[in-house]
């Protein structure tokens, strides 16, 4: 314990000797141990005690607080954006290639060293996020993500509050307070219901914004690797790796979100397709099914008229030649017979009307009368 004592104090000389003189004695500013216990005590609100306490209530739905909240929100990062832009980045004394912290007391920099701490600030309100989804029983919007990057942030920026308030560094500030603004205006709409729903199509291009935020962020630190410039080089890894970080956090969340949701569609639309070629082949197999029932067509056969299956006519008289036929489009191909008037006793081309057969060459009468002497021409069992 004592081992532990003496290196905690030793830390804490090392910050009060290379710390920011200007913010030492700010709110939350002497040491880093007060942010880290609210950061663990985020985590284990939204995580565990939230949830467990949330498990047998009802979810509040809270829309009039959430749109007072994320309105605040935009209002409050726009602030900070201008604040961060005009005490610097904006005004043609920051370089975008290497720009060194500002140590004076000048007040341009006094304004950006204030900027920055109500920026770390807000990285405590941006909490109310996840507190908010806990409340309303929206866990699965509570991802290792979402816990991560709202965790780390207020630790992340009370380094740079404490030791490089102002210069390179805040340009992670501008550019993530900009974001902040879209953000916030797209989590105020959708709280005020599903009317809004329609003017909220970009939410994939808002997540596609943050991801850019990050490129830019490392593309900016890291040039300082190659770059000699009066700058701290831990800094530049710290913010850096914060950004490779957070874009890859971010890119695996938008190819979930989005790439996947749509091949999960693409996939649910090609089941439906095998499901609808599968119902139309049985609506097809029940008509085949009914037409035969009701003896329209069977065994190539005419049913329902004067010819029967198995070969025999209505009135029982040997027709068809092995009591087979063949039809099509509505039409007997042939039907056989015995008649001694046609080669091989066949009749070509008969058609079936009003449960009658014609033929071209044949009427109904003449059929009639040849069947009959055909009865009476084969010898008695």
């Amino acid at each position: 314990m004592a081992l532990i004592m003496k290196y905690i104090d030793s830390m804490q000389r090392y910050m009060d000797s290379h710390g920011d003189s200007r913010t030492k004695d700010w709110p939350m500013m002497s040491s880093p141990f007060p942010t880290l216990a609210v950061c663990l005590t985020y985590v284990y609100l939204v995580k565990v005690l939230g949830p467990r306490l949330m498990e047998n209530r009802k979810p509040f739905r809270l829309q009039n607080t959430l749109i007072i909240y994320n309105a605040v929100q935009v209002i409050f990062s726009a602030w900070l954006f201008y604040e961060i832009a005009f005490s610097g980045w904006l005004t043609g004394h920051y370089n975008f290639r290497c720009q060194p912290v500002d140590y004076s007391n000048n007040s341009r920099t006094l304004r950006m060293v204030h900027a920055c701490w109500w920026y770390y600030f807000s990285k405590f309100t941006e909490f109310m996020d996840t507190i908010f989804f806990v409340l309303r029983k929206k866990t699965s919007q509570v991802t290792t993500l979402h816990v991560i990057h709202h965790g780390c942030m207020p630790m992340s920026v009370w380094f740079g509050v404490k030791f490089t308030p102002g210069g390179h560094s805040t340009f992670f500030g501008l550019l993530n307070t900009f974001v902040h603004i879209v953000m916030y205006t797209y989590y105020m709409f959708s709280a005020m219901g599903p009317q809004f729903q329609k003017y909220l199509w970009w939410k994939k291009y808002l997540t596609t914004l943050q991801m850019v935020q990050f490129v830019l962020i490392m593309v900016h630190a890291f040039q300082l690797l190659f770059i000699d410039c009066n700058y701290p080089k831990a800094f530049v890894w710290w913010i850096g790796m914060h950004a490779v970080m957070f874009f890859f956090l971010f890119n695996e969340f938008y190819k979930n979100a989005y790439k996947g949701r749509r091949m999960r569609k693409e996939k649910d639309d090609d089941d439906l397709d095998v499901q609808q070629q599968q119902e139309s082949k049985k609506i097809v197999a029940d008509e085949q099914k009914t037409l035969h029932t009701n003896g329209h067509i069977g065994n190539g056969v005419v049913s329902n008229g004067s010819v029967v299956a198995n070969g025999l006519t209505k009135n029982g008289f040997k027709t068809l030649a092995n009591g087979s036929g063949a039809s099509m489009n509505g039409s007997l191909k042939s039907l056989l017979s015995t008649s001694p008037s046609r080669p091989n006793g066949s009749l070509q081309n008969g058609r079936l009307a009003n449960g009658h057969i014609k033929m071209d060459d044949y009427s109904g009468a003449s059929l009639t009368a040849q069947l009959t002497q055909r009865k009476l021409q084969q010898p008695q069992k």
